[in-house]
């Protein structure tokens, strides 16, 4: 039987009790796994100065794989987050959110499919940001009032939004090429190109010429407000949706609302050096050690890396348990009950325990 090398990151706050709930469920779908665990966040930033030790990042490149539990956003660093670090380290230009529809999780919408592609390394998520009042600042606009009309006030803090071809290209062609793979019937890219004509048009022209070389799968566009509303009001009409990032960013967590919360949504960052899975909640630190918060979405988020892992059979029977667990409702966190207060609910580990019960 084939093993596999993964890194494991156990995250801070809930993130050690989630990692181990996902790490039994995974290892009890008999898949052979040699967890390299790595530790990254608050608690190693106290400890050695920085929450991302470069020992991380080397595991990662070297096993193309890893498994992240939620981790603490450090405050007063050189970069915004561990994930934002990680992402920019490893060139992970795709997040990948799929956004389901689980029987028994309290939502206003059944039937919900949708797979989010968010581009995560432009945008104005990039980071090129110039402080107010700073001589950086100043000289930028400066420069700018030279070749605009519309002045910028020598007060205000200055972002800058790249979006380029090939940015766009590889993330929409990543959209498509999953699309191709799972049997998908429409991409929608989604955009604000009527008012950012050399940047969200530039995303646009790219989308639909990428569109050219997959014929049979529907290819439209949509004005990101609309597409707001539209996920309210049809969300059933969608498929594969590809943004950029700071679209995709919002955008992404109004489905995982769809669906029921980010408590059930998994994700994953792929790119040229590897891929990441990780749930898109936080670490939820007042809750370090209760053994209480949802184990799902970094379950869930195993299943993406069984699939990528080509361990696709593996990864239908663990998202069967998941599902099998939530529509019984019976051994399911607080936040999965009808009321939150319900003593009838179970922890972190009681829940994991109950989806590997599922398994065999």
């Amino acid at each position: 039987m084939k093993s596999y090398t993964i890194t494991l990151i156990p995250g801070d706050g809930t993130g050690p009790e989630i990692a181990e709930a996902a790490k039994a469920c995974i290892e009890a779908t008999g898949v052979r796994i040699d967890w390299d665990i790595q530790h990254a966040g608050l608690d190693v930033m106290e400890k050695e100065g920085t929450p991302l030790p470069q020992r991380v990042i080397d595991s990662i490149r070297k096993n193309r794989v890893a498994l992240k539990s939620p981790i603490t956003t450090p405050v007063g660093t050189g970069f915004r987050s561990v994930n934002v670090a990680l992402r920019k380290e490893l060139d992970l230009f795709a997040c990948v959110r799929p956004c389901k529809s689980y029987e028994g999780v309290r939502s206003l919408y059944k039937g919900i499919d949708l797979v989010i592609f968010r581009e995560n390394t432009e945008d104005l998520y990039a980071g090129i940001e110039f402080q107010k009042d700073s001589r950086s600042a100043g000289e930028v606009i400066e420069f700018l009032n030279r070749y605009t009309p519309k002045k910028i006030r020598p007060d205000s803090g200055i972002s800058i939004k790249p979006i380029s071809v090939f940015g766009s290209e590889r993330i929409v062609r990543a959209a498509f090429e999953y699309a191709r793979a799972n049997k998908r019937k429409k991409v929608t890219a989604v955009h604000k190109a009527n008012i950012m004509k050399f940047t969200d048009g530039l995303f646009l022209d790219v989308a639909r010429e990428v569109a050219k070389g997959y014929p049979e799968i529907e290819f439209n566009d949509r004005i990101v407000d609309n597409m707001c509303m539209q996920l309210i009001q049809v969300p059933q009409n969608y498929d594969v949706l590809v943004l950029t990032n700071l679209y995709g960013d919002i955008v992404s967590d109004l489905c995982a609302g769809l669906v029921g919360g980010l408590g059930v949504a998994p994700g994953a960052n792929i790119g040229t050096e590897g891929a990441l899975f990780e749930a898109t909640h936080g670490s939820a630190p007042k809750y370090k050690g209760l053994n209480k918060v949802n184990p799902t979405a970094v379950i869930l988020s195993g299943c993406l890396m069984l699939r990528h892992l080509g361990e696709t059979q593996a990864a239908e029977r663990l998202e069967r348990a998941v599902a099998d667990v939530i529509r019984e409702g019976k051994f399911v966190t607080y936040d999965m009950k009808a009321e939150r207060n319900d003593p009838t609910a179970v922890g972190t580990k009681e829940m994991s325990q109950a989806i590997i019960t599922h398994l065999r």
